[in-house]
């Protein structure tokens, strides 16, 4: 495989003696991960939430007080590592649901986008493709105004939403930028149309928090007298550029039409299973015609491989039944259908003129050993990743990243001071 100088493959071919020069990936190697959900900041909240169980309700408290903590010099600090870790695991390309927008009271920064610049340059120095995808955040909840730390979500309208998002310079022109609405419960009917209308117009990717929890559904159903799925293709904000997260609970005409609409479906097992929102209808939703993407989320694991695993996991457990996706699926979920939802179509394969993105796995491991090479992404984890290679260069070789250094350390000095500093919103 040759690279061409715009980071792309140039051509494949099977050769006995590599050529001079080459660098020669052992083990099985597979195309660049997507994460199609991301939350950066949430990474600091991983092993701190499961004292005295709770719900997802009350781990958003705990979730809203360090959100009230970060600043973009901060945040920037704290991202750069998260992004350096996705790395480490096989990701090469990350959506970032952006929704942490302003200062602590709700007023804007010098630059309104400060907050997302900071998001786009720390992954650039991480290695790794970024979509941001700014959300749309209005209102705390139906008919309920914003209030504490959601004051920095917040744009007042769409139209405060539409000027900030234009007004967009990061100076990194490696970024994708898209929209998000963060929710029917955070954004009210007459806002959805803007945002998707904007979306539309560019093209670009629409992701939305889809029917995570009952109690969003019963919300929406008892205000709109519609799901969320419904309410959204009402406004036109379901389409091939739309990913649902989630889509958790939904009835078989939610399913029925995010897959006439061809509206991709990203699932985030290992959050899903923390929070204990529940299994989503996976298998359905692809049958119906929505591709299905993986994401972390709330990157209480950051690992490709698990996230397929529990997907066919959940699926299992859900239906009894084995075998609900095939490895080369679960593989395209991981790879092109996430690429693709975020942005970047041809992304996530070993072909010419696709990215040269790759994962290099070891195939001899406690974990892989013995694996039909069609069958290690059930088996693998993040650990047996070697080396991966974005935009034809090795950013990351034997779990040390080559611009970042060693990132646990790092990551863990950041993420304590931002926990040990009671002073509210110093960082």
């Amino acid at each position: 495989m040759t690279c061409a100088s715009d980071g792309t493959i140039s051509s494949t071919a099977q050769e006995d003696t590599p050529p001079p020069g080459a660098h020669r990936l052992s083990g099985l190697v597979f195309p660049g991960f997507a994460n199609a959900h991301s939350h950066a900041f949430h990474r600091a909240l991983r092993g701190r939430t499961h004292h005295g169980g709770g719900t997802f309700w009350t781990w958003r408290d705990t979730m809203y007080q360090l959100a009230g903590r970060l600043d973009p010099d901060g945040y920037y600090r704290l991202a750069r590592l998260v992004y350096a870790e996705m790395v480490l695991a096989g990701f090469t390309g990350v959506g970032e649901f952006h929704y942490l927008h302003h200062d602590r009271d709700g007023t804007r920064y010098a630059d309104p986008n400060a907050m997302g610049a900071a998001l786009a340059q720390a992954a650039v120095d991480a290695g790794i493709r970024l979509t941001l995808l700014d959300a749309c955040y209005l209102t705390g909840g139906i008919g309920t105004e914003l209030a504490g730390v959601q004051r920095r979500f917040g744009d007042g309208d769409a139209d405060g939403w539409l000027s900030r998002v234009d007004s967009w310079r990061s100076g990194t022109p490696s970024t994708v930028l898209g929209a998000a609405l963060h929710s029917v419960r955070a954004v009210p009917v007459e806002a959805i149309g803007p945002v998707a209308g904007w979306a539309a117009a560019r093209k670009a990717p629409l992701h939305v928090h889809l029917s995570e929890q009952p109690a969003e559904n019963a919300a929406c159903q008892e205000y709109y007298g519609r799901t969320p799925t419904e309410l959204l293709d009402e406004h036109g904000a379901l389409g091939e550029h739309t990913t649902a997260v989630h889509a958790t609970h939904l009835t078989t005409g939610d399913i029925g039409l995010l897959g006439d609409r061809h509206a991709t479906a990203c699932f985030c097992p290992s959050t899903e299973a923390d929070l204990a929102d529940g299994i989503g209808p996976a298998r359905e939703l692809r049958d119906a015609g929505a591709p299905l993407a993986l994401g972390t989320d709330q990157h209480a694991v950051i690992d490709p491989f698990t996230e397929a695993r529990a997907l066919e996991h959940g699926e299992r457990l859900r239906t009894g039944q084995r075998g609900r996706f095939s490895p080369a699926e679960l593989l395209a979920a991981a790879t092109e259908a996430g690429h693709a939802a975020l942005g970047r179509p041809g992304a996530g394969r070993l072909a010419v003129g696709a990215p040269a993105d790759l994962v290099a796995v070891d195939t001899d491991t406690v974990r892989t050993a013995g694996c039909a090479p069609e069958q290690v992404i059930l088996a693998a984890n993040s650990a047996d990743v070697h080396t991966v290679v974005v935009d034809g260069r090795v950013v990351a070789r034997e779990g040390r990243h080559e611009a970042v250094g060693e990132v646990g350390r790092q990551l863990a000095g950041q993420i304590e001071r931002l926990w040990r500093d009671s002073r509210e919103g110093h960082s």
